[in-house]
């Protein structure tokens, strides 16, 4: 595998948002500097119109209505994508919401959840399980991080699963060894909201959408 590049690149993919199951994801870069991402670089729907129909299907507003999409596609851009642009693969609006498209589709994270048995339930699963199973499929070591038990709640909840690639585009560890884990590292906006936190080994749960009211 190769080394991971500075600024490397996060394709989160959500699995678990207030109670709603969904195939949402996002892709973002972390910069090496806040300078790097270019604020201003307005974003304008017509550039994806071909990218549309997947974009509702795959890259949802999970938190709010989806009455105007477009806006939460605007934040993406806006707070993610033009950090991103920073790198020539993901360099205008069709490339970045069109590889984030592409590597989420590639990877087929819920497909390959359902294939391994971790799938919706009222059964608790181990966070190693998961990590090991996951990092034998993709051959990296994912992160993935809970929603803690509420007031008379005894397990946490899987929220987000985040897979991380180098400038290159190249799968590489989320962490690499040596590495400390920031508690909410590459969270972005919805993670901060639902106040995700890097599960701890133990037991969690995936629960399916009528058991869930977060």
């Amino acid at each position: 595998m190769k080394p991971a590049a500075p600024g490397h690149v996060l394709l989160c993919c959500l699995c678990l948002a207030l109670g709603s199951l969904c195939c949402a994801h996002g892709l973002w870069r972390r910069p090496d500097k806040a300078e790097e991402c270019n604020r201003s670089w307005h974003f304008h729907l017509e550039e994806i119109k071909d990218l549309l129909q997947d974009m509702k299907m795959y890259w949802p507003d999970v938190i709010h209505s989806s009455a105007n999409r477009s806006a939460f596609w605007k934040h993406e851009w806006q707070k993610h994508g033009t950090c991103a642009a920073q790198l020539d693969a993901l360099n205008s609006q069709k490339k970045y919401f069109g590889k984030g498209l592409d590597l989420y589709k590639g990877l087929a994270l819920n497909s390959m959840l359902q294939k391994l048995g971790i799938i919706p339930s009222g059964n608790y699963y181990q966070i190693a399980d998961i990590r090991d199973a996951l990092a034998g499929l993709y051959g990296v070591v994912p992160k993935i991080q809970c929603l803690l038990p509420k007031q008379g709640e005894e397990v946490q909840s899987i929220g987000q699963i985040e897979l991380c690639f180098t400038k290159d585009l190249q799968l590489r560890n989320c962490t690499e060894p040596g590495e400390p884990v920031a508690v909410g590292q590459g969270a972005q906006p919805a993670g901060a909201a639902m106040n995700l936190q890097v599960c701890e080994d133990g037991p969690v749960f995936y629960p399916p959408p009528q058991e869930t009211n977060r």
